[in-house]
């Protein structure tokens, strides 16, 4: 009689029984018993059993994303030119940039200097900061040798996108007559003033990664990468200082750069994957 109401309650959303949680746990569920005037009395101890032998976890959660875009045929086609784009021999006058906007880098200062690690003792980092304001990073990974041009912007629009488009074409040298770039899907690389600047720049040719598919962009790791090894702990001075060290980080970075080499078996690992979404999707 217990375990089928713990079992009841457990599969119910908290609100829906005028309860204010986000989730239920060991403890609530026995009050929720003893509130509903199931049992007068029970111990949280109790609960877990019950759970257990029923393999629920109400605490857990798993977050998914219902796609703006559907995964279809199209889908699939745009995973698979991508994955080429990766895998594929690229003749010498080519080249695959995977380019993205890290948003909101704060300098963040702290309040106090920021020792180094001594003898059983940790970096000690203050708690306590002041604002300075934020930069955007825009970075282009080459896909085949994982060398990194970037730079720091205040904003974010395609006037900034526009520039870096013009440092990459500076950048990269003129023998290289096609520039595969790879980018996500937001407005600020489909406006019109960028249309403009890549019809008088033929060179450079757009893919689009499939909405929310920002991992099929190989600069996503190499942000995970600068976000542990240098962003981590903040304690920049000021704007100016946290972009010299981000540039910084980039030419050492260069000094020995490697790529996220995609295969030709991971590669159709996610064209299984695909597949198996647009089975579904059909189903």
């Amino acid at each position: 009689m217990v375990a089928r109401h713990v079992v009841k309650i457990a599969c119910e959303r908290p609100d829906l029984r005028g309860r204010s949680l986000s989730t239920w746990d060991c403890a609530e569920i026995a009050r929720e018993l003893v509130r509903s005037g199931v049992v007068a009395a029970i111990r949280a101890q109790t609960v877990p059993r019950v759970l257990e032998h029923h393999t629920l976890k109400p605490w857990r959660t798993h977050v998914w994303l219902s796609p703006k875009a559907p995964r279809d045929g199209a889908f699939v086609d745009q995973v698979r030119g991508i994955c080429e784009l990766y895998t594929r021999p690229l003749a010498p006058d080519e080249m695959v940039l995977s380019v993205e906007e890290k948003t909101s880098i704060q300098p963040r200062p702290r309040l106090a200097p920021t020792p180094p690690a001594a003898a059983g003792r940790p970096v000690r980092v203050e708690h306590e900061y002041k604002r300075a304001g934020a930069l955007n990073l825009l970075a282009a990974f080459d896909t085949r040798t994982g060398r990194v041009i970037g730079r720091c912007y205040d904003r974010k629009r395609q006037v900034e996108f526009i520039a870096f488009l013009e440092v990459l074409d500076r950048e990269v040298s003129a023998t290289i007559r096609t520039i595969h770039v790879v980018l996500d899907n937001v407005r600020g690389h489909k406006g019109k003033q960028v249309q403009a600047w890549l019809a008088a720049h033929p060179r450079f040719v757009f893919h689009f990664t499939p909405v929310h598919g920002s991992w099929m962009n190989p600069v996503e790791p190499w942000f995970s990468m600068l976000q542990r090894k240098r962003l981590r702990r903040a304690d920049f001075a000021n704007k100016a200082d946290l972009e010299t060290k981000v540039l910084t980080f980039i030419a050492q970075h260069n000094e020995h750069a490697h790529p996220f080499n995609w295969t030709t078996k991971s590669a159709a690992k996610v064209m299984a994957w695909a597949e198996r979404h647009v089975e579904k999707a059909v189903a």
